[in-house]
């Protein structure tokens, strides 16, 4: 089994990362970009018998930042 987790900052916490992206693009002459938002994407081959709790389970434990990150699991 795979799974693909998404992990993106919190709404109402700071990105300093997402708005130097748009920044960046502002100068590049993209002024129709209002604001980014940027993430990390972690991608997982795991082993026969696991379960999307066990995916759930690493990402509070590790793979997410829980106080100012939210997670999605999607399992491919």
């Amino acid at each position: 089994m795979k799974a693909r987790v998404h992990v993106m900052l919190k709404n109402g916490v700071l990105d300093p990362q997402g708005e130097a992206v748009r920044h960046a693009l502002g100068a590049l002459g993209f002024d129709k970009v209002q604001g980014v938002r940027q993430g990390k994407v972690i991608d997982l081959e795991l082993a026969d018998g696991a379960t999307e709790a066990d995916v759930a389970e690493m990402c509070e434990k590790l793979l997410a930042n829980t106080v100012i990150e939210r997670y999605e699991i999607e399992l491919v």
